[in-house]
């Protein structure tokens, strides 16, 4: 068997990725007071989507793993996108 390497975040880097995150989650806040329409959902749905790629690369350290827990976290999100594009496409032909 091959030996993990452990990973170490810097400081710095758990800093940025900290105040994207805020960022991002002051966006979703800012979002909601824009009229939109229908796409208020999806825009908040896309930011909590990169949000959530942020969490798994950096705080699960996906980023730093072996490439196949990366392919199984793609495959899982391309079919999230699938399921959330099919359900947004009955809210907007509803009549």
């Amino acid at each position: 068997m091959s030996e993990h390497k452990n990973h170490i975040s810097t400081y710095k880097s758990q800093i940025v990725v900290l105040f994207v995150l805020i960022l991002l989650t002051v966006l979703t806040v800012t979002i909601t007071s824009v009229h939109l329409g229908p796409f208020n959902t999806a825009a908040a749905m896309l930011i909590a989507s990169v949000k959530a790629t942020i969490v798994l690369l950096y705080f699960m350290h996906l980023k730093f793993d072996e490439k196949i827990y990366r392919f199984m976290v793609i495959l899982v999100l391309a079919i999230y996108a699938v399921v959330i594009i099919i359900t947004f496409f009955d809210y907007l032909y509803r009549p």
